[in-house]
């Protein structure tokens, strides 16, 4: 079976079955549209000879085994296919090896796997596996890393001068930063932040922290603290069950200090996606909200991002109730949002946070939680919170109809049959909105993912595509998203080739100078982080939890936010704000297609001379 469109051809085999679309709980889809069933498995590289076209210095992935999130996104990185060798013949394109590698793959990051249709369609799709035997288990070799799939030269150690040695220059104005990538010039790195330096005695005197997250590799998490704070007490809040929940909690055995919340995941196929770091010090206390799983692949070559908070001083003991809010109210709502997870072992940090002064917060939280809101309530999580703050925070602005929407994301759900189910009918309705304006005009809408060559030629080559979970399922239902997509590129900040794992939504000047908006944050272009109305726009359903901070200009005493034109290296005279990619974006080609990471690219090899057959 095979799907045209202006973004390239997909090809499904015959053999595959058709299967009944199930939509998610609340809606409802005509019988017509059936969904293929694909008995494709796991994404894999193949190996060939070629040299790599771009400087790439690979992140040294977790074992996959090491990888928990999603059950698909962990039969993936199981089912990892041995390197094959790649030859320039028709009869090879798509070729499948039969014998598979126990643990040869690196860890495939964050899953948004958002919507029922995409989830059960990866689920059915994937063979399940028997249990190795205890018996046929290797020993385990002291410091070994996880087999490679590009051979050991995979592992190239960071630079000697990676990690911040003292205080590094940071725009503390806006407190918004990227992460570090390896293999970039050093200026691209200057005023970006690696995990290691984040949790440093460069920022406080750890005593305690929680780590919010999807992914983790609890060894690799552990090692990331210095050794001087790496036994202090260490909460983890995730959403993993059942077996993915017995594989976290036996992680975390040799760490004796660290102990585990599980979020309550009460709606079908939802996911606990937040990103957020609680950092306790005997200084005071700091909130870091950001964009990468707890795992090694997540750190390195990829674009990330965070907003990470000023040091929080603690109270006076006899202080108010009301002490220590921000303009932004944001103490208010980050207690309302922990509050959520209704779970005894965040009452600690709850209190904590009560006795802080958080008043230097120039944010806004926009969170998800899951459930079904109706009345004031639909207005506290998801797109109709970030709708009234745009409505109460920000102000109309002459021309806007000429001001693009900006969205760019790391993954895509189920949108519905055309733009008006949910993207334009509900979602954009929420992004357009500027101030208390009665018009809604209707203003261009630019979309960014990655495409195929993007990923293709990036650092980590073909690879990376396993944080880029967009399926053919959900692809060919909706090929007019397509046409609002835009390439990934971003030679401004020097990380066009490391594929994006941060999620940015922005209003922009026609002449994209200046920004009216921005949000960072975790959630990815779908129902489920973002919610749906439901029961005539009377109730709002939300499936996952996901965290992130809104910038509006007024709350820096500004009209706008300056788009910073020399993003890097970041200096004390760096005033604009940063945008992770270039402005303006580049729309796709005819012949450029978005990224699929569940069908096979055998035609050319990536820049490690891998090609990718879902096997």
């Amino acid at each position: 079976m095979s799907q045209d469109s202006q973004h390239g051809k997909w090809t499904i085999s015959s053999s595959d079955d058709d299967d009944e679309d199930l939509p998610p709980s609340g809606t409802t889809t005509p019988q017509s549209r059936l969904p293929v069933k694909s008995n494709l498995r796991s994404p894999s590289p193949v190996q060939v000879s070629v040299p790599a076209e771009v400087k790439a210095e690979p992140a040294k992935p977790a074992a996959a085994s090491l990888m928990l999130g999603s059950e698909a996104r962990q039969s993936a990185a199981k089912n990892q296919l041995n390197p094959v060798k790649f030859e320039r013949s028709p009869s090879l394109a798509g070729k499948r090896k039969s014998d598979a590698s126990e643990g040869s793959g690196w860890a495939l990051s964050d899953s948004d796997d958002d919507d029922k249709d995409v989830k059960e369609n990866s689920l059915r799709s994937l063979p399940k596996k028997e249990p190795s035997s205890p018996k046929t288990k290797k020993p385990k070799v002291k410091e070994e890393r996880p087999p490679s799939p590009h051979g050991r030269l995979y592992y190239i150690d960071e630079p000697q001068d990676f990690f911040e040695s003292s205080t590094p220059c940071l725009n503390d104005t806006y407190r918004f930063y990227l992460n570090k990538v390896t293999g970039l010039d050093k200026k691209y790195n200057t005023g970006a932040l690696h995990i290691r330096d984040i949790l440093s005695p460069l920022f406080g005197t750890l005593k305690e922290s929680v780590q919010f997250n999807y992914c983790f590799d609890i060894p690799w998490m552990v090692q990331q603290y210095p050794p001087e704070f790496r036994d202090r007490p260490v909460l983890i809040v995730h959403g993993d069950k059942r077996e993915a929940k017995a594989r976290l909690l036996q992680q975390a055995q040799p760490f004796p200090h660290v102990r585990f919340c599980q979020a309550k995941l009460d709606i079908a196929f939802g996911t606990h996606h937040t990103k957020m770091m609680l950092l306790w010090y005997e200084e005071g206390f700091r909130v870091i909200i950001l964009t990468s799983n707890l795992i090694r692949a997540d750190w390195y070559q990829k674009t990330q991002g965070m907003w990470m908070s000023p040091l929080f001083p603690r109270l006076p003991a006899d202080s108010s109730l009301s002490a220590g809010e921000s303009p932004t109210f944001f103490k208010r709502d980050l207690l309302d949002y922990l509050a959520s997870y209704r779970a005894p072992e965040l009452e600690e940090w709850i209190q904590r946070i009560k006795e802080h002064d958080l008043s230097e917060t120039r944010v806004y939280l926009v969170g998800s939680t899951p459930g079904r809101f109706v009345g004031p309530d639909m207005e506290r999580w998801g797109h109709l919170r970030l709708r009234k703050l745009l409505y109460e925070h920000t102000d109309p602005v002459p021309g806007e109809e000429q001001w693009p929407v900006i969205g760019q994301f790391s993954s895509i759900g189920s949108m519905g049959l055309d733009k008006t189910k949910w993207l334009a009918g509900e979602f954009l309705r929420t992004m357009t909105t500027l101030g208390k304006s009665s018009s809604r005009p209707d203003p261009p809408v630019l979309l960014l993912y990655p495409a195929v060559e993007d990923v293709r030629m990036s650092l980590e080559g073909y690879p990376a595509g396993g944080s880029l979970p967009y399926s053919i399922q959900t692809a060919q239902k909706q090929l007019w998203l397509h046409s609002y997509f835009h390439r990934w590129k971003a030679n401004a900040t020097g990380r066009s080739h490391a594929m994006p794992h941060i999620k940015t939504y922005m209003r922009v000047s026609p002449d994209y100078t200046e920004l009216a908006w921005f949000l960072v944050t975790s959630a990815n272009l779908s129902k489920a982080a973002w919610g749906a109305l439901e029961k005539n726009n009377t109730q709002v359903m939300v499936r996952s939890y996901e965290l992130g901070v809104l910038y509006v200009p007024s709350a820096f005493n500004m009209k706008t936010f300056p788009v910073e034109k020399r993003a890097f290296p970041v200096s004390s005279s760096t005033s604009g704000f940063l945008v992770p990619f270039d402005l303006p974006p580049t729309p796709y080609a005819a012949k450029d297609q978005p990224w699929i990471w569940n069908i096979p690219y055998s035609q050319e090899p990536d820049t490690h001379g891998n090609i990718w057959i879902p096997s």
